[in-house]
């Protein structure tokens, strides 16, 4: 997967709160076996809702998603980030998120952050004053940088912040214990009788 470290970007909102994995990608999309192709079906059964505002062209190209809170709930569908992603969104900024989507974005090399609520409320306003605005998300750092300038600190685990700054994928992790992994398989090696089967 790719490296992210600092994603600077319009910004789309998706002002609800509880968005569900069916929504973020609704169940009759998901015979796909390829992590491709789920970015047109995202959001599907709102994209004649008046609060839906992806498709508008001012949030065109947007990299950046800000929500509501417990965002990615419901089923542990690995689709619904596969889908963000597939759409064009690096980073989820949200109050909070549900656990596995959580971890589902940070395998994918997608970057959920959490922060106050009144600053999500803030950057949600900023967005809708003024649709096409600009902020950053820097994993360097571990800042947002709001269109207003203000900056904004999260946390994020090490082990987390390492992998999607190197880009490492789980593949990628057990990689970098290569030389160990070849050691004790070596040491595990002995000489002795070798069982075939009789036919």
């Amino acid at each position: 997967m790719k490296p992210i470290q600092i994603v600077t970007s319009k910004v789309a909102p998706m002002d609800r709160a509880n968005v569900d994995t069916d929504q973020i990608i609704p169940k009759q999309f998901l015979k796909r076996v390829e992590r491709t192709g789920f970015g047109e079906f995202l959001f599907y059964d709102w994209r004649h809702e008046d609060f839906y505002l992806l498709d508008r062209p001012q949030y065109a190209g947007a990299r950046i998603l800000v929500a509501g809170r417990n965002f990615g709930c419901g089923s542990s569908r690995e689709h619904a980030p596969w889908a963000l992603q597939d759409f064009g969104f690096d980073v989820v900024i949200a109050p909070s998120f549900a656990d596995i989507f959580h971890t589902n974005c940070t395998k994918i090399g997608m970057l959920p952050i959490v922060l106050p609520e009144d600053d999500v409320r803030d950057l949600i306003a900023q967005v809708l004053a003024a649709p096409g605005v600009e902020a950053t998300a820097d994993l360097e750092e571990c800042a947002v940088q709001l269109p207003n300038g203000r900056q904004v600190a999260f946390r994020i685990e090490d082990s987390i912040r390492d992998r999607l700054l190197n880009g490492w994928d789980d593949i990628s992790l057990t990689l970098l214990k290569e030389e160990a992994i070849t050691a004790y398989e070596a040491d595990g090696e002995r000489d002795g009788p070798v069982t075939s089967i009789l036919l």
